[in-house]
């Protein structure tokens, strides 16, 4: 069967798929990946077919439009909006155009929540689809939508966060997905409820990667809603540490690793010259990690070591603790590799993640970066490098969640629903 999956996003939303798709290929599945061309690296290699869709991510977050989505914090309307002046800028139509095509000749489709649009293709070509999520998004009376308030209002709040979210999510793209489905795909459009009430009707599963270690589903979810586990894509076997790196390590005890991606600007500024000094105050070694630590490349300390990229399978398990803003698949990493986190959220589901971290154990509150000081790091960071009981628990956790084979599980629960006959999904 040739499937073809439309994952779109940051790489931490992006690899996680690769490595899924990786395992459905194993299984003997045809499996091609839909995304941007700065990730079309990640595919070659692991049996797959790469096809291009539309858009630079690094480029979006560069740009006015993205610093101000990065700034939009906790306030869900301001990332809605952000979102859509997003959608608006960088041509969302021309990546609906490319979504079309890439799905030429399929036989099913997954997709992302960012690479909606594969839904909608799936109803044209009439043939399956799954989601594939790395966020709990499913309706519950038991807890509420991640990207809203927890109140102690009961059943019906919670239940009505998710069908507010929901609402708000499609209302950001309608007016172009719906004149897309009326003139590309000739299919009727969607009413302002969504698309969401349909998922549920029809029981298109929701597949999702993360373990229930770290997020214990509710038990109102429906059976048909599954979390398998963590989807890591493994080392290159090939790639080696560049030798500063290596030689960073060895030169004194463990450091911490400071990450918050590939965003430029102001704020990338502000959060290096804040890192910097908590680090030189904590008197702890640090690598900083990514793009937006590029300016301080010369006249660093020797106790810091700033480099682009390193693979977080291989750089976590050598550091004491981990600093980053809590997308998902650096959560992800961070807790697979056993150490403990210092959650600096910026908006969208990364508050969640840094409660969830807390929740466990395994890392202080987090500090909302509208609330990052030198002052509230260097704290953090003196904890986790000393708190010997949250060592221990991240060390726990860890182990645990390197026990389990989310990509094995997720291609069983997939191959399962694309394999059973028709009515019978």
């Amino acid at each position: 069967m040739h499937v073809t999956m439309v994952a779109l996003g940051s790489r931490g939303d992006v690899q996680p798929m690769v490595a899924l798709g990786q395992g459905l290929s194993r299984h003997g599945l045809r499996v091609r990946i839909a995304s941007y061309d700065a990730f079309e690296g990640l595919v070659p290699g692991h049996g797959m077919e790469f096809t291009r869709i539309e858009g630079d991510p690094r480029q979006a977050l560069d740009d006015r439009a993205g610093q101000e989505w990065m700034e939009s914090g906790r306030s869900w309307i301001r990332f809605s909006r952000g979102v859509r002046r997003l959608a608006t800028y960088h041509d969302l139509e021309k990546s609906l155009a490319d979504t079309v095509a890439a799905c030429a000749g399929t036989e099913a489709l997954l997709y992302t929540a960012l690479g909606a649009a594969g839904y909608h293709v799936a109803e044209m070509l009439e043939v399956p689809s799954i989601y594939l999520l790395l966020q709990p998004m499913s309706r519950s009376r038991l807890m509420p939508s991640i990207f809203m308030p927890a109140l102690p209002l009961g059943g019906t709040y919670n239940w009505w966060t998710y069908l507010l979210v929901e609402r708000m999510v499609w209302q950001t793209v309608r007016p172009i997905y719906n004149g897309w489905r009326r003139d590309v795909l000739h299919l009727k459009p969607i009413p302002p409820s969504g698309p969401f009430n349909s998922l549920y009707a029809t029981r298109e599963p929701f597949v999702y990667g993360f373990s229930s270690l770290v997020v214990p589903p509710p038990p109102d979810w429906p059976a048909w809603h599954h979390a398998t586990g963590y989807w890591f894509l493994e080392q290159d076997a090939g790639w080696t540490p560049p030798p500063e790196l290596v030689a960073f390590l060895d030169d004194g005890p463990p450091p911490v690793s400071i990450g918050f991606g590939s965003m430029s600007g102001p704020l990338a500024r502000r959060l290096l010259s804040l890192s910097v000094e908590a680090v030189r105050r904590s008197g702890l070694r640090a690598v900083l990690l990514g793009g937006w630590a590029a300016a301080a490349r010369e006249g660093m300390p020797d106790t810091l070591l700033v480099l682009d990229s390193v693979p977080h399978d291989w750089l976590f398990p050598r550091v004491d603790a981990v600093v980053h803003h809590a997308g998902a698949g650096t959560t992800a990493a961070g807790l697979r590799a056993g150490r403990p986190t210092v959650a600096v959220p910026f908006m969208g589901d990364q508050p969640y993640w840094g409660r969830r971290v807390h929740a466990l154990g395994v890392g202080p509150k987090p500090i909302q970066r509208s609330e990052l000081t030198v002052r509230r790091l260097a704290e953090a960071l003196a904890q986790v490098t000393s708190d010997t009981t949250m060592q221990q628990r991240a060390a726990a956790l860890g182990n645990a969640l390197g026990q389990e084979d989310g990509v094995a599980n997720a291609v069983r629960i997939i191959t399962a629903y694309l394999n059973a006959p028709r009515g019978k999904r």
